[in-house]
């Protein structure tokens, strides 16, 4: 893609001179440089004044770069993309109290999503008597960290420079530390505007943020080893595993070696080519049928750092202690706590393997006498049908996803989000970068900003960067989008605009049939029409090219050859593509599997 600017060709400072740092936050950006992190996403604000004055006028607005967003949520959503392609922490900022609750959603579904993420914030003086009147305290707090220390792995409100300078490389490092995670610092501003008495010093992150990898206890490997050679039916549950492509072909090999099924997980991404003959069912959040099955008719099931062993178990075989031999290797529980319960039930296992999947994997091979995989050669899309068309003048998703496949098949699209109607059946991946997984903690309106920070790890790349959202999640996050537009960070964003909040339609249809109520009134408070919304208007207003509403394959078709062409020219192009409502049968079961647990009835 052609790209006249990128981000650091924008927002240049005028008169910037090296000079020794002479207030606390110079020291401070001086040790957020040392991290090697390019960007900072944030939305402004007084509490941290001093830290902003300081990236600008001393580090010259570069290593960290920042990035402006119109929301505390994009800030935080952006640096969550950018973690889903690079598996790297980028930095993040939020003002004071009301931005950090502005930002919390977004923390969270970087919790759900185990990727690693540093968050600054800040407060007003603690020491009450340097407060300006009414503002200062109403935007300091005794304890903030307290928001969203339920949801991070660590939160730190440092009382020196020298103490933000070692806060800074320990939150950094305990991010990236497997179980991964977002993690807070709170930035007394006194601290940060107050003039240095001396220069505390340069720390070397590579002596404080030392390499770290869970090991594997050998005999547990010999015996996991062991009970796979003689599995006759081995299923392999993948996880929260790696995205590099030696790890892919490991697993690949795998598979071969135990002639094993594989199961993968909708919101983790491309872990596995899923139109390989021994990819069980499809891609979901929850079981379909030939995952099902597969997970049924096992002997041994292998599951690698999978997000819901318990549940998925329960799910296929009806109870959590299913009557198969099961091996769990998982980091997960050094995080969980009582406030969240993402870390989902307690599964029934007979080898537990702390430590690192694809490492067990690595190991499995040696055990197994398999030499070094070569290369990915199968990794050319597979081949695209049009479906079925149930009305020439309306798109189900499965024509939208085909439609847009088609017409980005050859610029190697990568999967940047997708919404809760997607049917991964639709789309099959063959490469790690194929598809990035979703939001991780279901926070609606995170879609857009995740989206647009993945689009800026992948710039430079041979990736064309791709967003599926649901309108209610645009709604919500359009104004990512401006950030994208400014920075020239060039993304396709595809709306599946189903002009109602859908998914609980569903809910009230399910409630109304158990209860003996009107199904037809489920619509009321949920339906987004009259007037309808002009989607494509949005995204004009945050500077991009806005088209649509496309209502059929031949008006989508058009407005993707010319939005294609926007992207390749380094824009952001929006297509609002309405859709008929309606979600794929496994997904359906599953809520209403749901909603009779709760009301009793099926």
């Amino acid at each position: 893609m052609a790209v006249d600017k990128k981000p650091a060709d924008l927002e240049r400072p005028l008169g910037i001179t090296q000079s020794p740092p002479l207030f606390g936050s110079d020291v401070i950006a001086r040790t957020l440089r040392s991290l090697d992190i390019p960007y900072i996403a944030l939305n402004p604000g007084a509490s941290y004044r001093g830290l902003h004055d300081s990236i600008v006028n001393y580090l010259g607005n570069e290593s960290p770069q920042m990035l402006l967003c119109l929301h505390e949520e994009h800030a935080v959503a952006i640096a969550h993309g950018y973690a889903k392609v690079t598996g790297k922490p980028m930095l993040a900022a939020v003002h004071s109290n009301v931005g950090l609750m502005h930002a919390t959603m977004a923390v969270f579904n970087a919790w759900c999503d185990r990727v690693p993420l540093v968050l600054l914030g800040a407060t007003g003086p603690v020491d009450a008597a340097k407060r300006r009147p009414f503002i200062d305290w109403l935007h300091t707090s005794k304890d903030q960290g307290l928001l969203v220390r339920h949801y991070t792995k660590w939160d730190d409100q440092p009382a020196s420079v020298a103490a933000a300078q070692e806060s800074i490389l320990r939150a950094t490092w305990l991010s990236q530390m497997d179980p991964q995670g977002p993690v807070y610092i709170n930035l007394d501003s006194e601290i940060q505007e107050s003039a240095l008495d001396f220069d505390p010093g340069e720390l070397d992150p590579k002596r404080f943020m030392p390499p770290t990898l869970p090991g594997l206890n050998e005999a547990d490997v010999a015996a996991a080893a062991e009970l796979l050679r003689a599995a006759k039916r081995p299923v392999i549950l993948l996880g929260r595993v790696s995205r590099r492509e030696p790890d892919w072909l490991n697993r690949r090999a795998l598979v071969d070696v135990l002639q094993a099924r594989v199961v993968t997980h909708r919101k983790l991404g491309a872990v596995y080519p899923t139109d390989h003959e021994t990819h069980a069912g499809a891609p979901t959040s929850f079981l379909d049928a030939g995952s099902k099955q597969a997970i049924v008719e096992a002997d041994v099931v292998l599951s690698l750092y999978w997000p819901d062993l318990a549940g998925t178990m329960k799910t296929a075989c009806g109870r959590a202690d299913a009557d198969k031999k099961i091996i769990n290797v998982s980091i997960d529980h050094h995080i969980h706590n009582a406030w969240s319960m993402d870390h989902q039930a307690l599964p029934a296992v007979d080898i537990f393997m702390p430590g690192d999947p694809d490492m067990l994997v690595e190991k499995l091979l040696r055990f197994y006498g398999v030499g070094e995989p070569g290369h990915i050669v199968d990794d050319a899309p597979a081949p695209v049908t049009r479906p079925p068309s149930v009305d020439p003048n309306l798109m189900t998703m499965a024509e939208l996803s085909a439609c847009v496949h088609m017409k980005t098949i050859d610029r190697k699209p990568t999967l940047l989000h997708v919404p809760t109607s997607w049917n991964s059946a639709d789309w099959h991946y063959r490469h790690p970068m194929d598809y990035v997984g979703s939001d991780g903690g279901g926070g609606i309106g995170g879609g857009p900003g995740i989206a647009v920070g993945a689009a800026l790890a992948l710039m430079g790349t041979d990736r064309f960067p791709l967003a599926l959202v649901g309108d209610g999640d645009f709604l919500m996050g359009a104004t990512a989008l401006w950030t994208a537009v400014h920075y020239r960070i060039p993304v396709l964003m595809v709306i599946a605009n189903n002009q109602s909040f859908y998914n609980d339609e569903v809910h009230q249809a399910k409630v109304a049939k158990a209860r003996n109520r009107p199904v037809e009134n489920k619509w009321i408070g949920q339906r987004m029409t009259d007037p309808e919304i002009a989607l494509s208007k949005i995204a004009e207003a945050q500077g991009a090219l806005g088209l649509g509403p496309a209502r059929n394959w031949a008006e989508l078709s058009g407005m993707l050859d010319a939005a294609i062409d926007h992207v390749d020219a380094g824009g952001v192009a929006v297509i609002d593509a309405r859709v008929i409502a309606g979600y794929s049968k496994a997904v359906q079961d599953a809520m209403a599997g749901k909603i009779a647990s709760v009301s009793g009835r099926d």
